[in-house]
């Protein structure tokens, strides 16, 4: 989900592709772009060379094309969700239906036939090894799955966590901004891994980005302090939002405010 200060307005595109990520991965966009979707969500389809088996990650929304083409990859295996929100998981129980294969979340109640992921977990599946690292922040129940032998570096799949382009927005109060920082500082500790985004573009360097989304984060607390210098400490969301986001384009203004109350909760409660 894109960040609600600059979001880059997804535009429908004349055909989903395949695009071939790493060593390891490839996805298929799917046909659900959005002001807070970019061009769709990227569901991924994980596989050692030579598997006849595959892991498919947010199989997105109810489409039957799409649904078609990630079931024609290979063997389904193992279904992951990377969180709960509807354009990563809105189709899993039906690709459930068609393929057999468990579904595994965070949380629990996203699960069919297998149990929640658990943080540390090692699934080794389609000749892959991948380690589940709970990331929340965007959500309480957000993940992110790094695949060490993904190339030279790794690469990690980041879902909303982190994004191809813009930053990812906290949607509070089920995700947390502390949260979300503890998060960022995790991803940036696995060094120069390849990002695999649920949305934009795949990026080189997730402990660089980790860094930047960090900084980013940081110049937003700082606005949101000066507002509060000026408007006084208890001042309102809509006011704060007005101060901070005075640039944005009414279709997310909800979003800037529910940025801004995040923020507010860390710097009134958290820090």
């Amino acid at each position: 989900m894109a960040d609600d200060v600059s979001p880059s307005p997804g535009t429908p595109t004349p055909a989903a592709r395949w695009v071939e990520s790493s060593a390891l991965t490839r996805y298929r966009l799917a046909p659900n772009p959005g002001p807070m979707s970019l061009d769709g969500t990227n569901s991924y389809v994980v596989s050692a060379p030579g598997s006849e088996s595959v892991v498919v990650v947010d199989p997105g929304p109810l489409d039957g094309t799409h649904l078609d083409e990630l079931a024609a990859a290979g063997r389904v295996e193992l279904i992951v969700l990377t969180h709960h929100h509807p354009d990563h998981t809105e189709a899993a129980e039906e690709f459930h239906r068609r393929t057999g294969a468990p579904v595994r979340a965070r949380d629990a109640a996203l699960c069919i036939g297998a149990p929640a992921l658990d943080d540390g977990e090692r699934l080794d599946a389609a000749g892959v090894r991948i380690e589940v690292l709970a990331t929340p922040g965007h959500t309480a129940d957000s993940v992110c799955l790094h695949l060490p032998d993904d190339g030279a570096h790794g690469s990690v799949l980041t879902g909303d966590t982190i994004l191809g382009r813009g930053t990812t927005v906290i949607v509070f109060p089920d995700g947390r901004l502390g949260d979300y920082l503890a998060s960022l500082a995790r991803l940036e500790a696995l060094g120069p891994a390849t990002v695999l985004p649920a949305h934009g573009p795949v990026l080189p360097d997730v402990s660089e980005i980790s860094r930047a989304y960090l900084a980013h984060r940081e110049e937003r607390l700082g606005q949101i302090r000066s507002a509060l210098a000026q408007l006084g400490q208890d001042a309102p969301i809509a006011a704060v939002t007005d101060a901070v986001y005075s640039d944005i384009d009414p279709s997310v203004r909800p979003a800037a405010e529910n940025s801004v109350a995040a923020q507010l909760d860390y710097l009134r409660g958290w820090a």
